[in-house]
């Protein structure tokens, strides 16, 4: 079975998300910050009529925060129960991925950051880092 990803970079590595969870991606615009959030939520962003947590994926994985620019993306997913945006390096790419092309992640990265991992796949000759997205939602964002 093949399935649709959405791709996008951060701190120069590619990451890929069901599109089917994907909602839409848009520009960054104002966000606003919220007392007391999780060092990794930026605030809250308003979207498409909805609330929405804005959840920086660099300080979410572990790397240092980049200041936003023309390419920086907010990646909105969702989940049966909310509205999360993922704010992305760039996020401008669409692949198919067959299922047996994901390769499960080696126990080596099973401490915090392989949790995230669904696996790991070769598209167009590059290594691209397939995210769980209920890893990466199960924690509570504001």
């Amino acid at each position: 079975m093949t399935d649709q990803y959405i791709l996008f970079t951060l701190a120069g590595t590619t990451y890929a998300l069901k599109s089917r969870d994907v909602a839409h991606i848009e520009m960054v615009e104002t966000i606003t910050r919220v007392p007391n959030a999780p060092a990794f939520v930026d605030g809250v962003v308003f979207s498409r009529g909805e609330v929405v947590p804005a959840v920086n994926l660099r300080a979410r994985f572990g790397f240092e925060r980049a200041p936003a620019d023309v390419r920086t993306r907010l990646v909105v997913v969702k989940d049966e129960e909310r509205a999360v945006g993922l704010i992305v390096d760039a996020a401008r790419e669409f692949a198919s991925i067959p299922e047996e092309a994901i390769q499960p992640p080696n126990e080596a990265l099973a401490g915090t950051s392989g949790r995230y991992l669904q696996g790991i796949a070769s598209v167009g000759g590059r290594m691209v880092l397939v995210l769980s997205l209920a890893e990466l939602l199960a924690v509570d964002l504001v």
